[in-house]
């Protein structure tokens, strides 16, 4: 199944739906040119991960350097609603520590609202 991907946005926080398997090739490639495009008008975005079945070693890698990119242009980027399967490939590959991981999107939303209000 390829990777599907939605917008929205919730109280100024651009949300991003995955669905399908973030992999290699065109699947990553598409999440990178979405998040890309959205970084200069967001700066609190939240990967809703909750359709993602499977990522390999290129979905891992874009992630990472997605995550990079967002942190550098002086934004955050949340990871939500992961599969058991994908936490467990965040925990072997040590990337849990990482990533902003929150279980559900409301959370992860929240999150963004707490950390401003720490500032």
């Amino acid at each position: 199944m390829q990777l599907s991907l939605s917008t929205r946005t919730i109280e100024g926080i651009i949300i991003v739906d995955c669905a399908g398997r973030l992999v290699f090739g065109d699947e990553s490639g598409a999440l990178r040119e979405t998040v890309k495009k959205l970084m200069p008008a967001y700066k609190q975005i939240v990967l809703n991960m909750k359709g993602v079945m499977y990522i390999d070693s290129g979905g891992l890698g874009t992630l990472i350097s997605l995550y990079s990119s967002v942190r550098a242009g002086g934004g955050e980027m949340k990871l939500a609603s992961l599969s058991a399967k994908t936490l467990e490939l965040l925990s072997i590959t040590k990337l849990l520590t990482v990533f902003d991981i929150r279980d559900t999107e409301t959370d992860a939303v929240l999150s963004f609202a707490k950390s401003a209000g720490t500032h």
